[in-house]
């Protein structure tokens, strides 16, 4: 996690009641900040022993990706690797019905896949439409 975080994030925490944290007390707290979709984004911070987290909420529905990953790059650096969770549903915990979660464990390495099982590297969104357009035109 950034230790010194983005002045768009530092302007939206909250720093009077109950959930306040101090100006410049890094990544820690509760912020509101404006979404890249129009939406006000509700944030908490969260350094544990052994993992960073972050919360995201909306008033009406769950985030989506480009608040996610807009989200993501407040806390963390563009090559940081940082994750969403599928826990098995006995160990879920819903405190609230509109609220994602990035994960990073700080002693130990997110394994990954392959990019090339994503998808084709390289291959911009435009190319791909065309490519996958090509591929139904055949079945």
């Amino acid at each position: 996690m950034r230790s010194q975080i983005a002045e768009r994030l530092e302007a939206g925490r909250v720093r009077d009641g109950r959930f306040a944290t101090a100006p410049g007390s890094g990544p820690s707290g509760l912020f509101y900040v404006q979404g890249p979709c129009g939406c006000q984004l509700k944030i908490i911070g969260f350094v544990r022993p052994g993992w960073e987290h972050v919360s995201v909420s909306t008033p009406r529905r769950s985030p989506n990706w480009d608040e996610m990953c807009l989200v993501k790059d407040l806390f963390w650096g563009q090559e940081e690797c940082v994750m969403q969770l599928h826990p098995p549903r006995s160990q879920y915990v819903n405190n609230s019905r509109y609220c994602l979660h990035l994960w990073r464990p700080t002693r130990q390495v997110i394994p990954m896949p392959p990019a090339a099982f994503v998808g084709i590297v390289g291959l911009g969104p435009s190319e791909a439409t065309i490519l996958f357009a090509q591929m139904s035109a055949v079945s």
